[in-house]
């Protein structure tokens, strides 16, 4: 025979179950972030700039690729030819 539960546990079990499952990834990995050690929060800093770069490049590089930026290219040389801008 099964043990009876109060209906308050059964229901706060359930609500703990259910937030953990709406946690999204990015909730919990900010609850990681918060709880570093500063020495942990600085070598995480470094990491996700050097992530975060590393991403912007590929996704500049991938635009590049597909044609992306060409109009945006045409249109500076054409200013650059028009005498709208300078060498820097």
């Amino acid at each position: 025979m099964r043990e009876a539960c109060s209906s308050s546990a059964l229901l706060a079990d359930a609500a703990e179950r259910c937030y953990s499952h709406r946690m999204s990834k990015v909730e919990a990995i900010e609850k990681q972030i918060e709880s570093l050690a500063p020495e942990e929060l600085a070598a995480f800093r470094r990491w996700f700039h050097d992530f975060d770069a590393d991403a912007w490049d590929r996704q500049l590089e991938a635009d590049a690729r597909t044609g992306k930026l060409d109009a945006l290219a045409d249109e500076a040389l054409q200013a650059y030819k028009s005498g709208k801008c300078t060498e820097i």
